[in-house]
Parts: C-alpha cells; sequence; structure tokens
C-alpha cells in the first residue's frame, strides 16, 4: 500500500530530532561566543550568512508582490528582528536549558494570540492547556525562589515577539510560497539589523565569524529538516520530539557549560510541551472525525 505525504511517522520523528539536534547546536554556540559582540552584531552576522546562502533564490524574490503582500513581509520582518534581539541577548546570559523551556511558550502564545486577534475557536481544553502551560513557565523561571536576571525577561520578550512573527507568517502562507517567506524572512531581518549592528559595532575575529557562519549552517538544517518532518508525518506525531530538544539542552549545558542540572525546568518544559501535544491531538482527531462525517 502507498503511504500518503504523512504517512511516515518514523521518518518524521527522525528529520525532528535532527532539526533539535541543529537548534540546539544553535543555542550552543551563541552561548560560547558570549557577550564579546552585541547581540545586535551578532545577530545581524548569522543573518548575513544566511543571506548568503539564500543568494541563488534571492534575484526577483520580490517580482510580482503587491503592496500589500510587501507590507506584510516589512511587518513581519519588523517583529522578527525585535525576537531575534532579544534571542540572541538572553542566550549569552542565561542557561541552555532555561532559554529553551521558556522558548516552547512560542506555541501557548500562539494559541492565545489566535483567539484573541484571529478570533479562533478558544475551547475549554484550550484554556487548560494554556493554563498547564503557563504553569510549566512558573516552574520554569520559579519567581521568588530563584534569581531572575535580565537575561530571563528577554527570553519571554522574545517569545512574544516571535508569536508576532508567526501571526504574519500564518497569514502569509496564503499569499506566497513557503520557501519564499524564509528568504523573505532572512532579507528583512538583516535590513533590520543593519543599522543597529552598525551602531554597536565592535572588531569581530575570524574565529567569531566562523561560528557564527556555522550558527547559520545550523539554522538553516534545523528548519529544513522541520519542514521534511512536517511532510513526512503529522504534527501530532512530531510535536513531542521537541521536548528531546530541552534533554540535549540541559546535558549541554551540564557538560560544555557546567551549568547545574535543574530538574524543574525539565518538569516545567515538559508540561508545556504536553500541554501542546494534546491540544494538537485532540484537535486533529475532531478534524478526522468531521472529515469522516
Amino acid at each position: 500500500m502507498k503511504m500518503t505525504d504523512l504517512g511516515r511517522p518514523r521518518e518524521g520523528m527522525m528529520w525532528m530530532v535532527l532539526s533539535g539536534l541543529s537548534f540546539v547546536g544553535v543555542n550552543g554556540i551563541v552561548r560560547y561566543l558570549g557577550t564579546d559582540l552585541p547581540a545586535a552584531q551578532s545577530a545581524f552576522l548569522r543573518f548575513a550568512f544566511g543571506v548568503l546562502l539564500l543568494a541563488p533564490v534571492l534575484p526577483g524574490l520580490a517580482r510580482g508582490m503587491s503592496g500589500q503582500v510587501l507590507r506584510l513581509f516589512a511587518w513581519r520582518g519588523v517583529m522578527h528582528t525585535i525576537a531575534v534581539l532579544f534571542w540572541f541577548y538572553a542566550m549569552a546570559r542565561i542557561p541552555v536549558a532555561h532559554a529553551t523551556a521558556i522558548g516552547y511558550l512560542n506555541p501557548v502564545l500562539m494559541l492565545i494570540a489566535g483567539a484573541v486577534i484571529l478570533h479562533e475557536k478558544f475551547s475549554t481544553r484550550r484554556i487548560i492547556a494554556v493554563a498547564v502551560a503557563l504553569a510549566g513557565a512558573l516552574i520554569v523561571l520559579r519567581p521568588g525562589v530563584q534569581a531572575l536576571n535580565i537575561g530571563h525577561l528577554s527570553q519571554i520578550g522574545a517569545s512574544v515577539f516571535f508569536c508576532a512573527s508567526y501571526l504574519f507568517a500564518k497569514r502569509l502562507t496564503a499569499l506566497a510560497s513557503a520557501s519564499v517567506i524564509v528568504a523573505m524572512m532572512s532579507v528583512t531581518v538583516t535590513i533590520g539589523l543593519a543599522p543597529l549592528a552598525w551602531w554597536v559595532w565592535v572588531p569581530v575575529s575570524w574565529a567569531q565569524l566562523g561560528w557564527l557562519a556555522i550558527v547559520a549552517g545550523c539554522a538553516t538544517s534545523g528548519h529544513y529538516c522541520m519542514t521534511r518532518a512536517f511532510r513526512a508525518a503529522p504534527f501530532t506525531v512530531t510535536q513531542p520530539v521537541t521536548f528531546l530538544s530541552l534533554v540535549w539542552a540541559t546535558a549541554l549545558g551540564a557538560i560544555v557549560f557546567d551549568e547545574a542540572v535543574d530538574v524543574f525546568v525539565l518538569l516545567g518544559g515538559a508540561m508545556i510541551i504536553g500541554a501542546i501535544t494534546f491540544v494538537t491531538w485532540r484537535d486533529a482527531v475532531d478534524a478526522s472525525a468531521l472529515q469522516g462525517d
């Protein structure tokens, strides 16, 4: 029997594992580079290398686009630029596992934004899932129990603005292809970061340039593997695998950066991923039931 495009769960899980490893590599390298380079400069160099990787598809990228579509791309670029600045600032200042766990809030914020901004249905199970996920975030952060610094707040800010970026991306999926959306994001973010990077520019070594080029390669690989995963298996299969990223991030922090293993971060991250996976699974079941009627 010929399998459908989403009928290859093992392949989908494999691609998602590779995607997670790629993004953990991004996190680890940025953490390793630390604060020697300003966040704006590090982010600009990373995206500039990404644009170089996309150079073959850039000519004529915006050809034929309406003013409305270009404005949406521009606004998405603004939101993503701010998110990237927050993320680079946070990654150099907080444990890798903390940054990874807080980053899991992105789909939770998407659920809330979908209900408030896009007027999507906000069922009881979604409300419960959001409550569980937010409780997981509180377990990760534990305000009043552990000291929170500007890095933690910056990572929360990154999640908020990444959510805003993804809302624009969701609108753009009906107007442009996935490859164009990714390419335009890289171009607009690079342009947005350029003046900020110039403002804070400090001398950069060849070693730093090399590491940031690897960051761009890992990020590109991560997005590619994620796309392959989504084509091979349903989201309900690939989503739980993302929790492994937190396990690997914790191991990386402990082995490379001598960061303490925090069981509360693992617990909180599991709660966030579990809540989102449950909602995704139930939505898929409901959609399948409707199609069967």
